[in-house]
C-alpha cells in the first residue's frame, strides 16, 4: 500500500510539472539550412514565411550568412512554411507544430534555380526595375531604358534623383554634383562627364545609387556614390548577347555591344565589347540686357568610343578563387564650332574653333578570395591599377576681333592610380559579424600645357591686349599627387526585429601640387601642400516589425576632395567673354549626412519613402570674378565658404495594377543653401574702372522638385509598349535661375525567335521637343538664355542572346557586387 501511495504521488508531481502553469498555448520553433541545389553552397537572406491554416502570415524571417534560419514563437497547430528567393523556385512545406514535437529542424533545404526568371535578370532585363535596399537603390537597366540613348550619359536622366547637365556633362545626385561615379566598384581616371559619354548604354547591367555609404567604402562624395555595373556572365558553356542600335535627330549615332563568356570546370572566361560612334550638335544663345548684346554658341562633335572588358575567373577549389580583368576604353573625339558676340548695329565678333581629343583609359584588376573553414569567414585581397593618357589640340580663329590673333592650345595629360585593399570578414556568432580592412590609394597626374597665344604679363595668362606689346602665353607644367592610407572596421548584430551596424574609417591624406609656368626669360612656381587626418564614422539601424514593413536609419561622415578640374590652374575653356580656371589651394569639404527610409511591401508592389539632412563644412562652390584687365569679361573659378545645410525627401514605388500594366514612379524634393562670391559693377560698363567693382557674398536658398514615371504595358506575350514622363522643377543658382523642364518618351519592344532570344525595340524620345535649358540671371550681368541639344530623337535597337547553362556567379568582394555586408548596413 505504501508503494502504491508513493507511485501515485510521483505520477501527480510529474503530471503537474508537465503542464503549463497558465492557460497560454505552447509555441514552437522551426529551423533549417537553405542550400543552392546547383552550387551546394548556403544561400543568405532568403525569405522564410510562416502562415496558419487560414493562410494568414504568423511570423517569418530571413536566412543568415551561412544559410541557416531559426523561426521562434510559432503557435501550436498546422502551419505552412514558404521559402522564397528571387531566381529560385519557391519551396512550400506543411508542418504540424505540437503533438510532442515543438522544435522542428528541417535540415538542408535545396533551392533549385528558376531558369526562366534568370534569363531576364542575369542576361538582359526586359523591363527596368528599381529595388530599394538598405543603403542604396539598385536600378536594373532593362531594354526600355537602354533604348533611351546610346551612352550612359543619355540614360542617366531617366534614373531617380539623378540629373545630367547637358552643357557641361556634369552629373548630380539629389541636386548636388559632389558625387563619385564608379565603374564595377572602381573609381575611374577618366573625367566623369567624359566617362558617361564613353560607356555604351548596352554594356550596362545595373546602376546603384548609394546615398549614404558605410565605413567600408571610400568616404568621397557628399551625395554618395553612383556605381555603374557592366555586364558579366558566368553561365556554364558558351553564352553571349549581341546588341546594335541607331539614334537620330539631326545627326546619326550608332552603338553596339557584345557580351561573351565560356565556363567549363574551374575556369570562366568572359569579355565585353561596346562602342558608340556618331555626331552630335549643341547650340544656344545668351542675351545681355544691360548692353543689348548676344552671345551665340554652336558646337558640333564627332566622337568614337570603344570599350573592352576581358577577364578570367579561376575556381582553384572550394575555398580559393582568383580573378583578373582589364577594362580598356579608347576614345577619339573631334569637335568644332563657334562662339560669337553680337552688339547692336555692329558686325558679329566670332571665335571659330576646332579640337581633337584622343585618350586611352586602362584598368587592370586582380582579386584573390579565400574562405576559411568557419562558415562565413573570408579574406579578400585586391589590387587595382589604372592609367589615363590624353592628347588634346585646340585651334582658335577670330573674326572682327582685334585681339587676340589666331592661336592654338596643346595639352598632354597623364594619370596613374593604384589601389590596394585587404578585407577580412569574421562571423562572431550566428547574429554578429566583424569586418575590418586596409586600403592604400595612390594618385598622380601630370598636365603639360603649351600655347601659341599671348598674355599681358608674367602674372596673367588671359588672352588680352596690352597696347602694342604682347607676351606669349607661358607653357605650364602642373603636377598633382595625392596619397591616401586608410583602415576601417564595422560591427553588425541582428536581434529579433532589429539590425545594427556601426563602423569607422580612419584616413591620412597627403597632397602635393605644383604649377610651373615658363616664360621667355623666367619661371614661376606655385607649390601647394596639404596633409590631414580624419575619422569617418557611420551607423545603420534597421527595424522590421513585420514582413511588409521595414525602417532604416543611417548616419555617415563624408568628404569632397577637390577634383582635378577644380584645382588645375590651366585655363579649362574660354569664350570671348568668359574663361574658366581651377584653384590649386582649394581645401576639402566635409559632410555629416543623416537619412531615414521606410519600405512598405504591397500586394502588387512596394513603396519607399525617405528623408535626408546634411551639414556641410567648408563648402566648395563657384566664384565669378570680373576680369580686371577687361571689365567686359569674367573669370570663373572655385573657393571654400562657410558651413551650410541641405535637406530633402524622396518617394518611389514599383506597382503592378493589372497583369498587363506595371510602373515605376519616383518623386524627390531637395533644398540647399548655396553661397558664393560674385562681383558686379555699379556704374555703366563704358565708364567703369577696376575700383568700381563690387564684391559680395550671395546666399541662395534653393528648393527643387522632380518627378519621373515609367509605364510598361504588356500588349501580348511578345509585344510591350512603354511611356515615360519626367518633370524637373525650377532651380535657383548663384549665377542663373534654370527654368522648369519636362519630357515625354514612348516606345515599343517586340520579342521573337525561340525562347524570345531576339528583341526589337523602337523609342521616340522627347516627343514634344520640350527639353530646352532656359534660364535668366543678374550676375555678373543681367541676362537670359537658352541651350538646345538633340533630345527629340528616335531610336531603333536589336538584341540577340545565345547559349545556355545554369547561373553560377563568382562571389566577389562585397564592395563590388551588391552582396549584403553585415546586418543593417547592406543587402
Amino acid at each position: 500500500m505504501k508503494k502504491l501511495v508513493l507511485l501515485c504521488a510521483i505520477f501527480c508531481c510529474a503530471f503537474t510539472n508537465a503542464q503549463p502553469l497558465n492557460n497560454e498555448p505552447r509555441t514552437g520553433s522551426i529551423s533549417g539550412k537553405i542550400i543552392d541545389a546547383s552550387l551546394h553552397q548556403p544561400l543568405p537572406y532568403v525569405n522564410v514565411i510562416i502562415k496558419n491554416e487560414a493562410n494568414e502570415t504568423v511570423t517569418g524571417g530571413i536566412s543568415l550568412d551561412d544559410g541557416t534560419f531559426n523561426i521562434t514563437k510559432i503557435p501550436e497547430g498546422k502551419v505552412t512554411i514558404t521559402i522564397q528567393y528571387i531566381g529560385f523556385k519557391t519551396v512550400t512545406k506543411n508542418i504540424n507544430v505540437g503533438e510532442n514535437i515543438y522544435d522542428i529542424n528541417l535540415g538542408d533545404i535545396l533551392l533549385e534555380e528558376e531558369l526562366a526568371n534568370l534569363d531576364e535578370v542575369t542576361v538582359v532585363a526586359e523591363v527596368s526595375t528599381i529595388q530599394q535596399k538598405v543603403d542604396r537603390k539598385v536600378i536594373t537597366v532593362g531594354k526600355d531604358l537602354t533604348t533611351a540613348g546610346p551612352t550612359a550619359s543619355d540614360i542617366m536622366n531617366n534614373i531617380p534623383s539623378v540629373s545630367v547637365n547637358q552643357q557641361t556633362g556634369n552629373i548630380s545626385l539629389r541636386g548636388n554634383e559632389n558625387v563619385r561615379v564608379m565603374v564595377d566598384g572602381k573609381l575611374s581616371n577618366v573625367p566623369v562627364a567624359q566617362l558617361l559619354k564613353q560607356i555604351p548604354s548596352t554594356s550596362i547591367k545595373s546602376i546603384e545609387l548609394i546615398t549614404n555609404p558605410s565605413a567600408k567604402y571610400n568616404p568621397e562624395g557628399m551625395s554618395g556614390i553612383i556605381n555603374i555595373i557592366l555586364h558579366k556572365n558566368t553561365n556554364i558553356g558558351f553564352n553571349g548577347n549581341i546588341n546594335v542600335g541607331l539614334t537620330k535627330e539631326i545627326n546619326a549615332r550608332f552603338n553596339s555591344s557584345v557580351d561573351l563568356n565560356y565556363r567549363n570546370g574551374k575556369f570562366n572566361l568572359f569579355g565585353n565589347y561596346g562602342n558608340n560612334i556618331g555626331n552630335s550638335a549643341n547650340y544656344g544663345r545668351i542675351e545681355r540686357l544691360d548692353d543689348n548684346s548676344a552671345q551665340l554658341f554652336d558646337f558640333r562633335n564627332n566622337n568614337k568610343s570603344h570599350l573592352y572588358k576581358v577577364g578570367l575567373d579561376f575556381y582553384m577549389n572550394d575555398n580559393n578563387t582568383f580573378s583578373v580583368f582589364t577594362n580598356q576604353n579608347k576614345y577619339d573625339g573631334k569637335g568644332s564650332g563657334s562662339t560669337g558676340v553680337q552688339y547692336l548695329n555692329q558686325p558679329l565678333q566670332e571665335q571659330i574653333f576646332d579640337n581633337s581629343n584622343d585618350n586611352l583609359s586602362s584598368q587592370y584588376n586582380g582579386i584573390f578570395n579565400h574562405k576559411f573553414d568557419k562558415e562565413g569567414e573570408k579574406l579578400d585581397v585586391e589590387v587595382d591599377y589604372s592609367t589615363f593618357k590624353q592628347d588634346e589640340v585646340a585651334n582658335f580663329d577670330f573674326y572682327n576681333i582685334v585681339f587676340p590673333p589666331n592661336y592654338s592650345d596643346f595639352v598632354n595629360t597623364k594619370r596613374d592610380q593604384t589601389v590596394a585593399n585587404i578585407d577580412y570578414v569574421n562571423p562572431l556568432s550566428e547574429k554578429a559579424k566583424l569586418e575590418v580592412g586596409l586600403e592604400a590609394r595612390l594618385f598622380e597626374t601630370n598636365i603639360d600645357y603649351s600655347s601659341t597665344g599671348f598674355s599681358v604679363n608674367e602674372n596673367q595668362d588671359n588672352i588680352v591686349n596690352n597696347g602694342d606689346e604682347y607676351i606669349p602665353t607661358p607653357s605650364t607644367y602642373f603636377t598633382y599627387e595625392r596619397d591616401i592610407y586608410s583602415a576601417y572596421a564595422t560591427y553588425s548584430k541582428s536581434f529579433e526585429k532589429w539590425t545594427v551596424q556601426v563602423g569607422a574609417r580612419a584616413e591620412t591624406v597627403s597632397e602635393n601640387a605644383n604649377g610651373i609656368k615658363t616664360f621667355e626669360s623666367s619661371k614661376e612656381e606655385t607649390p601647394f601642400e596639404n596633409d590631414y587626418f580624419q575619422i569617418y564614422p557611420s551607423a545603420f539601424f534597421t527595424f522590421s516589425p513585420s514582413e511588409n514593413n521595414s525602417y532604416q536609419a543611417s548616419f555617415s561622415r563624408r568628404v569632397d576632395r577637390p577634383g582635378l578640374e577644380q584645382v588645375n590652374p590651366i585655363r579649362e575653356w574660354s569664350t570671348p567673354l568668359i574663361s574658366s580656371y581651377g584653384n590649386p589651394e582649394l581645401q576639402p569639404q566635409f559632410t555629416n549626412s543623416f537619412e531615414i527610409n521606410y519600405t512598405r511591401k504591397l500586394e502588387k508592389g512596394s513603396i519607399t519613402s525617405g528623408i535626408f539632412y546634411r551639414i556641410v563644412e567648408d563648402e566648395i562652390n563657384r566664384v565669378l570674378f570680373i576680369d580686371r584687365l577687361d571689365l567686359n569679361k569674367s573669370i570663373l573659378s572655385f573657393d571654400n565658404f562657410n558651413n551650410t545645410t541641405a535637406y530633402g525627401l524622396e518617394l518611389s514605388s514599383n506597382y503592378k495594377p493589372t497583369n498587363w500594366w506595371n510602373f515605376n514612379a519616383s518623386f524627390d524634393l531637395y533644398s540647399r543653401k548655396q553661397k558664393g562670391i560674385v562681383e558686379s559693377l555699379d556704374v555703366p560698363i563704358e565708364t567703369a574702372a577696376p575700383n568700381d567693382i563690387l564684391i559680395s557674398t550671395i546666399e541662395v536658398d534653393n528648393v527643387v522638385w522632380n518627378f519621373r514615371v515609367f509605364n510598361n504595358f504588356k500588349a501580348t506575350k511578345k509585344l510591350n509598349l512603354s511611356l515615360f514622363a519626367m518633370y524637373r522643377g525650377e532651380e535657383q543658382g548663384l549665377q542663373i535661375n534654370r527654368k522648369p523642364m519636362f519630357m515625354v518618351n514612348t516606345g515599343l519592344r517586340y520579342s521573337f525567335l525561340e525562347d524570345n532570344r531576339a528583341t526589337f525595340s523602337f523609342n521616340y524620345n522627347d516627343i514634344f521637343n520640350t527639353m530646352k535649358f532656359k534660364f535668366d540671371g543678374d550676375r555678373p550681368f543681367p541676362s537670359v538664355g537658352q541651350f538646345n541639344w538633340e533630345s527629340n530623337t528616335w531610336n531603333i535597337a536589336l538584341s540577340y542572346r545565345f547559349g545556355g547553362g545554369k547561373y553560377r556567379a563568382l562571389q566577389r568582394k562585397n564592395r563590388d557586387n551588391n552582396e549584403k555586408s553585415g546586418g543593417g548596413g547592406f543587402i
